[in-house]
């Protein structure tokens, strides 16, 4: 696609580009503030984090970025509890 045509301008706001590293790998961030938690949103701003140098930024909520790492299944292995059904008496 050629950088003057029309949709290159809007190409740039629905697809995830990291300013630093080039990844085109996004996931949603959480918000942490109150101004990024009632303001973004009015701008239509969402937090992203990049997936592979982890910068931080805001952008469109056009933009095709992946689900939050915590909330994607598989990726972050969850240590398994002690089991407690064998109960045992010990003096």
């Amino acid at each position: 696609m050629r950088k003057d045509s029309p949709s290159a301008w809007f190409q740039e706001f629905t697809e995830f580009h990291c300013r630093d590293c080039g990844s085109e790998v996004g996931f949603r961030s959480r918000r942490r503030s109150l101004s990024e938690r009632y303001i973004l949103p009015l701008f239509l701003l969402q937090p992203v984090r990049c997936g592979e140098c982890f910068r931080r930024d805001y952008r469109l909520i056009f933009a095709k970025v992946k689900g939050r790492l915590s909330e994607i299944s598989g990726l972050i292995p969850v240590a398994k509890q002690p089991s407690t059904a064998v109960k045992r008496n010990v003096a």
